[in-house]
């Protein structure tokens, strides 16, 4: 007999759903079901798979209520395992969605790309980071074939920082933390802790805050758009933040609740800065963001990496030249191309 849908009660009118996020070692989603006088709110919905969303389906009814019941969804950022699942909810139940404007945004820009206007884009890019010949090859055969883009569904209503949202009967404020992506936010209720934990209320903190790992920061992908973004520069001001909000208790999508909010913030931004500076010492002579990427630490050796998990490494090593070039910690080498980078 195969085993029922994993759900958790937190207390105080809140739950959360494990819905699986299919070939990825993260296992799952933590979809949180927040209790409202006008129905069930969802935080995220998950991946868009049929497993998935027969476990989601499955978890609300375990917690004696309907997908169809669902009266709205706050999404923390645009990503598929977050948001994927939203348009399939609203169909079902015709619940409106919500996302900051910044990920609203990515999300048009995804719509209403011309596949092979994005795989130029991405070619570009990573033939500017200094990419071999065998990672750029696929793409360029890609770009004959003109292969779709995922259309993820529009979200219909804004998630404004600092709002206190619109659900009745509870007290719940958007907290904008831009860094895993730019219109990412977590969501901090503003009610005594049901288990009477010190501290103020709880956090959704969505991939922002993680009880055992750090989320992937990457360079911010607007084609259009010429602005040089500092997106691990926004994940640190993002974690002091939260870090100043005391909460007694934090529910993340990944992983498991926790406590210790102020210390894991503190685990996190000595990390970074403990990599910031490890890459520093990397470029004592001159490498491109591919060539430091190469030389990274990553949870497996390099040539283990999968293709597409090379691209997202790419993006994060090109992150962390931002944040060191900002920094006045390195600087790029003038007439290198590609671009290679130097400490100063």
């Amino acid at each position: 007999m195969p085993p029922g849908p994993q759900v958790h009660d937190h207390g105080g009118g809140v739950s959360s759903i494990a819905v699986t996020i299919p070939d990825n070692p993260l296992g799952h989603t933590l979809v949180h079901v927040v209790d409202t006088d006008r129905g069930p709110v969802l935080v995220d919905t998950g991946w868009d798979d049929p497993g998935s969303w027969t476990e989601l389906c499955e978890g609300l009814t375990a917690l004696g209520t309907s997908v169809r019941d669902v009266h709205g969804v706050l999404v923390t950022h645009h990503h598929p395992d977050h948001h994927g699942l939203c348009g399939r909810v609203r169909e079902a139940s015709g619940a409106w969605i919500a996302m900051h404007a910044a990920d609203i945004a990515v999300v048009r820009r995804t719509r209403d790309a011309e596949p092979g206007a994005w795989l130029d884009y991405l070619l570009a890019k990573l033939t500017a980071s200094g990419a071999p010949d065998e990672h750029t090859a696929p793409l360029r055969s890609a770009r004959t074939g003109d292969l779709p883009l995922p259309q993820p569904v529009l979200p219909d209503r804004e998630i404004a920082p600092g709002e206190l949202l619109d659900l009745a009967g509870r007290r719940l404020r958007a907290i904008w933390t831009p860094g895993h992506t730019p219109g990412h936010v977590c969501l901090h209720l503003e009610e005594e802790h049901p288990a009477r934990r010190p501290g103020h209320g709880r956090l959704f903190s969505g991939d922002h805050l993680l009880p055992g790992i750090s989320p992937h920061i990457g360079l911010y992908e607007d084609p259009d758009d010429a602005t040089v973004t500092d997106p691990l520069g926004d994940y640190l001001d993002s974690l002091e933040r939260v870090g100043r909000l005391g909460v007694a208790e934090v529910l993340p999508a990944h992983q498991h609740a926790f406590t210790g909010a102020e210390e894991r913030v503190r685990e996190l931004l000595a990390h970074h800065e403990e990599r910031l500076t490890g890459l520093a010492g990397l470029l004592t002579t001159p490498l491109t963001p591919w060539q430091l990427a190469e030389r990274m630490e990553w949870n497996r050796p390099w040539d283990r990496i999968p293709y597409g998990s090379r691209t997202i490494a790419v993006s994060e090593a090109e992150a962390h030249l931002r944040r060191l070039v900002k920094l006045g910690r390195v600087e790029p080498v003038p007439g290198s191309d590609p671009v290679t980078y130097l400490a100063v």
